[in-house]
C-alpha cells in the first residue's frame, strides 16, 4: 500500500461487530455471510489525502468506507493531472472488487473526506466470495453499479457544464454526509473536476449568493437540497436509480 506520510491508523485488532453496519454493503449481508468476513476486517482511521493505492500497484487490500468517509477513484494523466471518475462512500467498497486483487491498478485511490473504514485483505474477501454465492452476488452487483458511475461520469464530463457537474458532485457527497458539512476545499474539487480553481470558485459563489450552499474554510454546507437538484444535470439521478435497481437492500441514507 502506498505511503503518503499520513498512513492509515489501525484502531483495533478486530472489527467491532456492532459497528460493521456503518458500511451499507456489510449491513446488507445476512449473518452467515457476515461471519465469513468479520474475523478479517480491521477498523482503520483514514486521514484526508491518504493514498490507498496508485497506478500500477497491486491492490491487495479492499476498503469499505463508513459514515461520511469518501474515497475518490482517479485517472492520472502523464502530466500528473488527476480527474475523478468515481467516488465511493459508505454504500460500497474500493480495491479488488472485481479481480482477485493481484493485478496492477489502472487508477489512483485517494481519501477525500476523512473518517474511518474497514479493510480486509482482498485474498480473504475472494475466498469468502468463493464459498458464498450470496456474498459474491452482492459484490458483483456493486461492481456493476461502480462501473455505471464511471460511465455516467464520462458522459457528464463530455456533455454538461461546470455548474451542473459541480452540483452533481455535491449531491453525491451530500448523500453520504447527511446533514454534516462537506469537508473539502474548492481547490481539491477543481482538481478532481479537471477545471481551474477560479471557475469552481465562481460557481460556488453564485450558488452561495442564491442561498443554495454556504462555503467556509475547507467546508461546504448544503442549505437548499431541492435548489441544488434543480441546478444539477440528470447524471446523479440516473446513477441513483441504477443503484436502487441493482442494490435495493443497500440504503445509502441509513
Amino acid at each position: 500500500m502506498a505511503d503518503t506520510g499520513e498512513p492509515q491508523v489501525l484502531r483495533e485488532p478486530h472489527a467491532p461487530r456492532g459497528e460493521l453496519i456503518a458500511n451499507r454493503l456489510l449491513a446488507a449481508l445476512r449473518p452467515r455471510e457476515l461471519e465469513r468476513v468479520a474475523p478479517y476486517l480491521r477498523k482503520v482511521d483514514l486521514a484526508r489525502d491518504t493514498l490507498l493505492f496508485d497506478c500500477g500497484e497491486d491492490v491487495t487490500m479492499t476498503h469499505l468506507p463508513c459514515h461520511t468517509t469518501m474515497i475518490s477513484l482517479l485517472v492520472v494523466s502523464k502530466e500528473g493531472q488527476e480527474v475523478e471518475v468515481a467516488n465511493v462512500g459508505r454504500e460500497g467498497a474500493i480495491g479488488g472488487i472485481v479481480s482477485a486483487g493481484f493485478k496492477p491498478a489502472y487508477g489512483r485511490a485517494v481519501v477525500r473526506v476523512p473518517g474511518f473504514a474497514f479493510c480486509i485483505p482482498t485474498a480473504r474477501l475472494e475466498d469468502a466470495k468463493g464459498q458464498s454465492p450470496a456474498l459474491a452476488d452482492l459484490f458483483s452487483r456493486y461492481a456493476d453499479v461502480l462501473l455505471a458511475q464511471m460511465m455516467q461520469s464520462t458522459a457528464c464530463n463530455a456533455l454538461h457544464g461546470v455548474e451542473q457537474r459541480y452540483c452533481r458532485w455535491l449531491l453525491s457527497t451530500h448523500d453520504r454526509a447527511s446533514d454534516e458539512p462537506i469537508r473539502l476545499t474548492q481547490e481539491t474539487l477543481a482538481q478532481m473536476m479537471g477545471v481551474q480553481r477560479t471557475t469552481v470558485t465562481a460557481v460556488a459563489r453564485a450558488l452561495q449568493d442564491d442561498g443554495v450552499i454556504a462555503t467556509g474554510r475547507g467546508r461546504i454546507e448544503i442549505l437548499d437540497r431541492p435548489g441544488l437538484e434543480k441546478r444539477a444535470c440528470e447524471c446523479h439521478d440516473a446513477v441513483e436509480r441504477h443503484f436502487q435497481r441493482l442494490l435495493p437492500e443497500v440504503d445509502i441514507n441509513d
